[in-house]
């Protein structure tokens, strides 16, 4: 499967997309519009091997909601993930078997390599 799991109010994604030039065999789900489902964040969690990978520690909420001071949990993360969208770290890149996190130099670079292949 070829995804891109992305905001399309957040400038960062944006950038991102266009930079890739992505191409059609990939789908895109706006988070915001189309909230994640447990089997896609699983799916997620099989390829990356980790909630917290994938959890946004820059997100608002996480700043308000004071969860830098709590101890969470793999199964935090997820329900953390699943509740809100905007503890999901963006964009998440699906290529068939690979995943890419983020919006890193590393991750981006990592992922148009990826779609070369």
């Amino acid at each position: 499967m070829k995804k891109v799991y992305y905001l399309s109010t957040c400038d960062t994604c944006k950038k991102i997309l266009k930079e890739l030039q992505l191409p059609s065999a990939y789908i895109l789900q706006d988070i915001k519009q189309e909230a994640i489902t447990e089997p896609q964040l699983q799916e997620m969690y099989n390829l990356s091997g980790s909630y917290e990978a994938l959890f946004s520690k820059r997100a608002r909420l996480y700043k308000e909601r004071d969860l830098k001071s709590q101890s969470l949990l793999e199964e935090d993360y997820k329900n953390l993930i699943l509740e809100h969208y905007t503890f999901l770290k963006r964009p998440v890149i699906i290529n068939n078997d690979k995943i890419f996190i983020g919006n890193s130099k590393k991750s981006v670079e990592a992922a148009k390599a990826s779609m070369n292949e």
